[in-house]
């Protein structure tokens, strides 16, 4: 390769860094209501972990409806849902694991942090508890994902 050729092949590739890194990294697709400030702070942690977010704002009901649309049973279910990736994420389940779940790409539908627990991303204002992330699997049960102190 002469040094034209290398010269035009190092621009190519520098051109297409950014293009290549939005690929590595899905958009996170959130729907929520417009009034959960814990939603909102969830979506400015994964923006700040360095995931892009599309956020809409829908009333409790359409909310509902598409998590009984994704399979979401009530007792799995989180304030706000995202799509990512193929999958769905149910509630507060922190950046690292979502990450975790793009890489590894089980066979399964989803990750959920049932409820609002104490101490997740969103939900870490003044105390923490232990929780679990769920990994949902294609018949809708469950198996832990990741434990968090």
């Amino acid at each position: 390769m002469d040094r034209r050729h290398f010269v035009l092949a190092v621009a190519s590739l520098m051109a297409a860094g950014p293009a290549l890194s939005q690929a590595a990294t899905p958009t996170l697709q959130v729907t929520k209501t417009p009034t959960c400030g814990c939603c909102g702070a969830w979506v400015d942690r994964m923006i700040s972990a360095g995931f892009e977010a599309s956020v809409e704002d829908v009333d409790f009901d359409v909310l509902q409806a598409k998590k009984q649309e994704l399979g979401i049973a009530p007792e799995l279910a989180g304030c706000h849902t995202t799509r990512v990736g193929g999958y769905f994420v149910e509630g507060h389940v922190p950046a690292e694991d979502i990450r975790r779940l793009l890489k590894e790409t089980p066979v399964a539908r989803g990750l959920t942090a049932p409820g609002m627990p104490m101490g997740s991303p969103g939900m870490d204002m003044g105390g923490a508890a232990p929780f679990d992330v769920l990994l949902v699997l294609m018949d809708g049960s469950t198996e832990i994902f990741a434990s968090h102190a």
